[in-house]
């Protein structure tokens, strides 16, 4: 069996590069139709045949000027890295913009393999790539391959196995039907891909003698000239060998031109019926990216998201609620069978399963929304939504960049508070971390759905929807005060390609929604579990052991000394405070505290619902009390996960201690506002 490969993917961003990583290594890395999901280097093993395969998923990148943190981390990777293969895959649809990604990687000397991918979309717009042509012109193999529909995948890497060692193919062919007249005084035609002007040419040779003369011992020494005449940063710091009378200036825009002129001579020779495109996604972007349009869609679209979660979830929790009944029962009965003690019988039933079984009832609520953003993800709307919210945000002097990270805070704020590696500028990613978790996760929807169901009635799902609107104009609105506080203010505005919309992949959604699902009930199954025991523990014992009236318990105790502040928000009761302590475990074990606080054993089914709500309204507890509460659990700080994250990314407790205090302080003054203000009109 022969020595293991080391194979990096490379390709612009949204061409399917995690896809196809995704099908090789059978890894379930998050792909999305949009770009910036891959912010840092994954790696991955398979084998084919006798060959042992070393993968690495890089983030996508249009170019290998580091100017990015992406496209410094993926240069990086390939200079000093021992790759064998570069896999740079393009998307077959968007050929021109890819190539010009192709043509760098392969003037760095290491062996290249063209995946072409996304050609069920080349052949629905009734083109076609000339396969015969397109190799001879680039010098390397060209594949084509469907990430989505796994074709093509053991041709590509019978091709990584043999091109390991070339540099590029013997079949290099280079016509240029409108140069046959010229007399190129290099003849490097037959040798590179890419040939400059007769002036460009003349200085990379005089630099590689130069770098020769001086020993100057590099893996390319074309690459590094080539890096000098375009005046990159990096290259000439490491460069110890003056060039300054061969680089009178920097000749990166004239290198890019004649790239670009290069390509447009591939297109033009390989690619056939290119201006027979299809018109559905202009049609479409017409409304959902329409000046006055694009955000009353995107509101649509969520209003939408949100009423399918509620009216199919809530049909689908009556079988979860019926379950849980016969467990309760079950339960009880067996333990007094057995004759178990009062306080295992409580732990076990008034504990573990009041608290775990009423977050586990909220699943399939939780099911629906994931499956409605991974449809919305895999389309290509994503993308467009951060594209709409743009133009508002740079009217209030925000870089829409930072948008991406708060969307993906819709599913979960840890991997959305690290997507904010993805801007370049260090006050854009703190004070994107600062409000990503504003944006309502899905950890929050068992609160609302249960708050919403029991004391809006027919307007559940508006109530639940606003916290979703409130969050994201929260976000916006302290971005905003950040940003007019920051003594230096530049403008970052957002460069995002907008990709063809496209029919979901199921695969790609099932995998999605299972991670997700699988982290729900991995959650339930460890941090709820833990949390209802301990909030149990605290509810049950108190100074002189265990009690029968809650209100002699630590719990109580501790309540009571942060009601008085959570009462002008309507929320003063020693009970809710608990259960806002216990939500920094995970936001999902506010709905099981009061699950395990008021006793009830199936908090979701209409029973549970309206005896909760019964014992609350004892207190005064009303429809504006659960406004306020859900807006406060909205705000406040995060789970101990997402805080963990916070300060691994500004590698500050300063700026951590700022998060939670802005939280906080925001959550408070928001729901007070709200419940003094309703008691003005209610």
């Amino acid at each position: 069996m022969g020595a293991e490969l080391q194979v990096g993917f490379v390709g612009n961003p949204n061409c399917g590069k995690t896809t196809l990583f995704n099908a090789y290594t059978g890894a379930r890395l998050k792909v999305a139709n949009w770009p910036g999901v891959t912010v840092e280097k994954k790696e991955g093993a398979m084998k084919y045949h006798d060959t042992k395969f070393r993968l690495v998923d890089l983030p996508g990148i249009y170019s290998l000027t580091s100017y990015t943190m992406e496209e410094k981390l993926t240069r990086q990777y390939i200079l000093e890295s021992d790759v064998d293969v570069i896999i740079d895959v393009a998307d077959a649809s968007a050929l021109e913009r890819n190539l010009y990604l192709t043509l760098q990687l392969i003037e760095l000397g290491k062996p290249v393999v063209l995946a072409l991918n996304m050609m069920d979309i080349v052949e629905e717009r009734g083109m076609e790539i000339d396969m015969h042509r397109l190799p001879e012109m680039l010098g390397i193999p060209v594949i084509p391959v469907s990430a989505r529909k796994r074709t093509g995948l053991d041709i590509l890497m019978h091709a990584v196995a043999h091109h390991k060692e070339k540099r590029k193919d013997s079949n290099l062919e280079h016509h240029h039907p409108d140069q046959e007249k010229s007399h190129h005084r290099h003849e490097h035609h037959d040798e590179y891909t890419v040939v400059y002007s007769d002036e460009i040419e003349d200085k990379i040779d005089a630099i590689i003698l130069r770098l020769r003369s001086n020993n100057m011992e590099v893996a390319n020494y074309r690459w590094y000239a080539i890096k000098l005449l375009e005046m990159d940063e990096e290259i000439m710091a490491e460069c110890k060998v003056d060039v300054s009378d061969l680089v009178d200036r920097s000749y990166e825009t004239d290198i890019i031109n004649q790239k670009y002129d290069f390509i447009e001579e591939i297109v033009e020779e390989c690619l056939v019926n290119k201006n027979k495109k299809a018109q559905a996604t202009d049609k479409a972007d017409r409304w959902l990216t329409g000046k006055y349009t694009g955000i009353p869609c995107f509101l649509l679209i969520m209003a939408a998201v949100f009423f399918l979660t509620f009216t199919i979830g809530d049909w689908l929790a009556g079988g979860f609620e019926a379950a849980l009944d016969v467990i309760t029962g079950a339960a009880s009965s067996g333990l007094a069978a057995i004759g178990a003690g009062e306080v295992l019988q409580s732990l076990i039933v008034d504990g573990i399963i009041s608290g775990v079984g009423g977050v586990l009832t909220f699943l399939p609520n939780i099911f629906i929304l994931f499956l409605a953003l991974a449809f919305l993800e895999d389309s290509g709307y994503m993308a467009r939504v951060a594209y709409v919210m743009d133009s508002l945000m740079s009217k209030l002097g925000l870089s829409g960049r930072a948008f991406i990270p708060m969307i993906l805070g819709f599913g979960c704020s840890v991997p959305a508070v690290m997507a904010s590696r993805a801007l370049e500028d260090p006050r854009d990613r703190r004070r994107t971390v600062l409000v990503t978790p504003f944006m309502s996760c899905s950890a929050r929807l068992p609160i609302y759905v249960l708050f919403s169901d029991m004391f809006f009635g027919k307007w559940a799902m508006a109530a639940a929807f606003s916290m979703y609107l409130i969050g994201m104009v929260a976000a916006i609105l302290i971005a905003f005060v950040l940003n007019k506080t920051d003594k230096k203010k530049e403008m970052n505005p957002l460069l995002i390609e907008l990709p063809e919309y496209k029919t979901p992949n199921a695969r790609t959604i099932a995998i999605y929604v299972w991670d997700k699902v699988k982290d729900y009930l991995s959650k339930a199954g460890t941090t709820i579990f833990v949390a209802s025991i301990i909030i149990w523990f605290l509810l049950s014992f108190g100074t002189s052991g265990m009690v029968d009236d809650m209100s002699e318990s630590f719990g109580a105790a501790i309540g009571h000394v942060i009601a008085p502040i959570l009462a002008p928000a309507g929320l003063g009761m020693w009970q809710i405070a608990v259960a806002l302590i216990s939500g920094l475990a995970a936001k999902e074990v506010v709905v099981s505290s009061f699950a395990v606080l008021f006793g009830i054993a199936n908090i979701n089914s209409a029973e549970g619902m309206m005896g909760l709500m019964s014992t609350l309204g004892e207190y005064g507890f009303g429809a504006l009390n659960a406004y306020s509460l859900m807006v406060f659990c909205l705000l406040y700080v995060p789970c101990v996960a997402t805080l963990a994250v916070v300060h691994r990314e500004m590698k500050s407790w300063k700026w951590t201690g700022v998060s939670v205090l802005l939280q906080l302080g925001t959550a408070w003054l928001a729901a007070t506002l709200i419940f003094q203000i309703g008691s003005l009109f209610l």
